[in-house]
């Protein structure tokens, strides 16, 4: 009890208020760590995605460092919000496989649309459509939100744990549990597990440290790899401010805009919402998360967004920017350490992910299971966020069926005029997205 009263306490703290006390310092840095090795995973895995869309691998692990130390500082120094900003998984693929591949765009059209999209979310953030849109959201769809995240970074964590892969007659089956990168995950999550439950302090960052020790001691590293010079920082001009406005007045260029205003919009809102332990934070971190997507798209890579993985940090006890800004440091201190991150293996990273994603799933308690047309749009965006693989199609399954259900219920007059649109707007998404 006296520790969530501290916690508490401490969401309401300024900066310099944490700095002044050595103690609660220290817990915002053991968050920010946990949180930044929790991520860390992005700054090889953007790269890779964005290489598909044509952007040089190693350039774009330079735009994928800088505009997450760029974000974190926003977030850290304007919102005071314990979040870490970096390009997002699903966005990512987005911009790639459907704005490139599919649509057949280039990056430098891709990184237009990233840019006009931005512009529009940081409208919404930065009027009083947030708050209308945040107020209008029922707190079904809000636990729903935070269970459905929960569960991704579950599902997310047990494939690097190994312990699940996908399957030939099934979608997932379980993996081999005598791989030794699957075994030392296992050793990671009884170990994580046993120093949360006795609420050792920076439970979460000495089991990923202790865990990727032993990992390096048995020779179990990750095959993915990126060679990066830091030669190569003089060409990163190259992919800098290069979006290709051309095709702005095009159809597939706003349609694919409108799509991604979607996501950017909606996904960050759902993040936030799910992740923030003080919902008073919300309207700064909101627009700081606006401001760094557009600046991301000048930096030559995929919108920036509120990365699930901060739940961990702010499970270690993160309240304050300071976490935010302590990532970012740490972001920018990696450009010299790169190709180290690689003795951090995914199975060190994984129990982390999946212990924070099942206390996320507490939110589910929340929901009235009694009242079905209010849970079963919660449960579509519970299951559909994970099997999807994208927090944007689970949101709009969820904002498109409630009003429905509630209209088919006989409650339709209890549902504000601002979740019709917004199911409207999921409805014209869900289409477009089929579409292009």
């Amino acid at each position: 009890m006296k520790q969530a009263q501290q916690l508490e306490a401490k969401n309401k703290m300024s900066i310099r208020q944490v700095w002044q006390n050595k103690t609660l310092l220290k817990q915002e840095i053991i968050a920010g760590l946990t949180g930044f090795f929790a991520i860390s995973y992005i700054i090889i895995v953007n790269p890779v995605i964005l290489k598909d869309a044509g952007i040089p691998t190693d350039l774009s692990v330079f735009a994928t460092i800088i505009s997450s130390v760029i974000g974190c500082l926003i977030m850290g120094f304007f919102a005071n919000a314990p979040v870490i900003l970096t390009p997002g998984m699903g966005v990512n693929a987005f911009f790639t496989y459907t704005i490139c591949a599919t649509m057949g765009m280039s990056w430098q059209v891709a990184v237009a649309i990233s840019m006009v999209a931005s512009a529009i979310y940081a409208v919404v953030a930065f009027t009083s459509l947030s708050s209308v849109l945040a107020k209008a959201i029922p707190s079904s769809l809000k636990s729903g939100i935070t269970a459905g995240i929960g569960l991704f970074l579950v599902e997310i964590g047990l494939e690097k744990a190994g312990l699940i892969t996908a399957g030939k007659n099934s979608l997932i089956v379980l993996g081999n549990l005598t791989a030794p990168a699957t075994l030392l995950a296992i050793f990671g999550i009884l170990l994580s597990v046993v120093l949360y439950l006795r609420q050792v302090p920076a439970s979460f960052l000495i089991g990923i440290v202790v865990t990727s020790i032993l990992g390096v001691t048995l020779g179990i590293r990750d095959e993915q790899s990126i060679s990066v010079h830091l030669s190569r920082l003089a060409d990163y001009h190259q992919i800098v401010l290069h979006g290709d406005f051309s095709q702005a007045l095009t159809i597939p260029f706003i349609l694919a805009a409108f799509s991604m205003t979607m996501i950017l919009v909606f996904e960050s809102m759902g993040l936030l919402q799910g992740i923030l332990p003080d919902n008073r934070k919300f309207k700064r971190a909101f627009q700081a998360s606006s401001v760094t997507a557009f600046i991301s798209g000048m930096l030559g890579t995929s919108p920036t967004v509120a990365a699930a993985e901060s739940a961990s940090g702010i499970e270690s006890g993160g309240r304050t920017g300071v976490m935010a800004i302590t990532a970012g440091i740490l972001f920018a201190i990696s450009t010299f350490f790169v190709p180290l991150l690689a003795y951090v293996p995914q199975a060190a990273i994984a129990p982390v992910i999946i212990i924070t994603g099942a206390i996320m799933m507490e939110a589910i308690g929340s929901i009235d299971m009694h009242d079905f047309a209010a849970w079963f749009p919660a449960f579509l965006i519970i299951v559909l966020i994970p099997l999807t693989n994208s927090i944007s199609t689970g949101l709009a399954f969820g904002f498109v069926f409630y009003p429905i259900l509630r209209l088919a219920s006989g409650d339709g007059r209890n549902v504000s005029p601002t979740m019709y649109v917004l199911g409207g707007l999921f409805l014209i998404d869900l289409v477009l997205s089929a579409l292009l």
